[in-house]
């Protein structure tokens, strides 16, 4: 029987490359989107080209009311699609940039990132407790910015931040069911994130490029892969560990 992974923020960058990669590694995939449709079932026509089945779900991960809801349309999918009651995997991927000084950072900007960074992977992933199969995993994402800092990112740092202490926190309380909880700190990526910025921007890509020991900037396919991979029998063992994915930035 194979696996049954949830990605959520999954219908472009690193998300994307994570559900392929799950799919090309045996697995199925249920993926979320916020508003990206279309991306989203291009996605899940890319993964059924691999053999694999998968299911585009509509979610607001900053929206923390709507979880209820979204756990009774994910039992549905998994009842009509697998004739299964659980799924394997989480991978709480969905998110944002929002870069502004300390003294710039707005409240409601501070609001969006708690509350899709932080509130909504500890609600979500609440609320589908009661899914996730004895014996499954939880991926989180984190940044490279929990280590080294750039101005300008104090705030998503910090949210991202308390998703690292989560994750130990998560780890230890989920453990008696068998499930290992790990959280994945990608370096810069040349992605859409935070509007292209580090693949679009020559002097931006440079800085992180210039900042790290393998001399590049990371892509979607330096992530995707090693996600997958936390995901397979070969890392069972792993459990409450931060696995940082820069290719050595600021070291």
């Amino acid at each position: 029987m194979s696996t049954i992974t949830l990605i959520t923020g999954a219908s472009r960058g690193l998300g994307r490359n994570t559900a392929l990669s799950v799919a090309r590694s045996g697995g199925d995939v249920i993926i979320t989107y916020h508003s990206r449709a279309e991306e989203a079932a291009a996605v899940v026509a890319e993964i059924a080209a691999l053999g694999r089945k998968a299911v585009a779900l509509q979610l607001d991960v900053g929206n923390a009311a709507s979880f209820a809801d979204f756990a009774e349309s994910l039992r549905t999918a998994l009842t009509q699609t697998w004739g299964r009651e659980r799924f394997d995997h989480l991978v709480n991927n969905a998110g944002h940039g929002d870069h502004a000084l300390i003294a710039d950072t707005t409240v409601a900007q501070f609001d969006r990132l708690v509350d899709v960074h932080f509130k909504g992977p500890f609600f979500l992933t609440q609320a589908l407790l009661g899914l996730i199969g004895d014996g499954g995993r939880i991926v989180n994402l984190s940044s490279g910015l929990t280590r080294v800092s750039a101005p300008g990112w104090g705030a998503y740092a910090a949210v991202k931040g308390a998703m690292e202490t989560l994750t130990l926190y998560m780890a230890k309380e989920l453990g008696a069911r068998g499930i290992a909880v790990n959280i994945v700190a990608p370096g810069a990526i040349e992605t859409d994130f935070f509007g292209g910025a580090v693949r679009d921007t020559p002097e931006f890509n440079k800085f992180f490029a210039d900042m790290t020991a393998l001399g590049r900037v990371g892509v979607p396919d330096d992530i995707g892969p090693m996600i997958a991979s936390l995901l397979s029998p070969a890392n069972r063992w792993v459990t409450a560990q931060r696995i940082e994915v820069s290719g050595g930035q600021g070291i």
